[in-house]
């Protein structure tokens, strides 16, 4: 029987471990894998550029960051260390439905992390304080259609200064280096397996924009940008600083 080949011209609707049950233990191996991953692929880079243009530090108070989907952590953790080296105050928020994932970020954080960990539904979630800036980091790919616009509006609706996405691009090239990187590094089951996975299931340019549309986004109100390697970000900028 000869092995699927992946059709890239519409998403894939497919299942990842990461989404299924699984021990904490596994996740934890697993998370500690992809943050491996997100070393080496850079892939802070493009948020704290972002963060960089926003010119933050002109602030008159803690800008109030919310990272959904937040995972290990491991992007939160670099954007507190950018911040510090720059003096800007932040009140940096992780928030990510599944609670084992919440528990292993807090536990891979430095005793001196000022970053507070939250389990809940995004959708279902009220800040305490208003947010000036939402972020994500590979979580977009993990909704349907439907939910990325909502999530989409969510965060028009809640980030005062504005949001950034960074998440994979649907293409053959990307797909089949990481295949290559993930069975050469010996990465967790779960990264090698997921990790092509979410590339088939990740969006392009075009159905980002579509999805803006229907979140009620104006062409001129985001931008759309690629990064090497294979990532594509989705950013809006409400205003100069927070």
């Amino acid at each position: 029987m000869q092995p699927e080949r992946p059709d890239f011209r519409r998403r894939a609707q497919l299942v990842e471990r990461m989404d299924e049950p699984c021990t904490r233990e596994e996740l934890r191996a697993c998370l500690r894998d992809l943050a491996r991953v997100n070393r080496w692929l850079l892939a802070a880079r493009p948020v704290l550029g972002w963060l960089d243009s926003l010119g933050l530090e002109r602030a008159d108070r803690p800008v109030r960051v919310l990272d959904v989907g937040c995972g290990y952590g491991d992007v939160l953790r670099r954007i507190e260390r950018w911040a510090r080296e720059r003096g800007v105050a932040m009140e940096l928020t992780g928030i990510d439905l599944n609670p084992d994932a919440v528990a292993i970020a807090e536990e891979a954080s430095h005793g001196a992390s000022a970053i507070a960990w939250v389990q809940a539904d995004v959708f279902a979630y009220e800040p305490p304080k208003p947010l000036d800036v939402v972020l994500t980091s590979l979580f977009t790919h993990h909704l349907a259609d439907e939910d990325v616009v909502r999530f989409v509006a969510w965060m028009e609706a809640n980030a005062g200064t504005g949001w950034f996405i960074h998440d994979l691009v649907r293409h053959p090239t990307p797909y089949h280096l990481f295949r290559a990187l993930a069975w050469g590094t010996r990465l967790h089951p779960f990264v090698q397996n997921d990790g092509p996975i979410s590339i088939r299931r990740a969006f392009v340019p075009e159905e980002w924009r579509a999805l803006c549309a229907k979140a009620g986004l104006g062409a001129e109100d985001v931008t759309v940008r690629p990064y090497t390697p294979g990532k594509l970000c989705v950013m809006r900028r409400k205003q100069a600083q927070a």
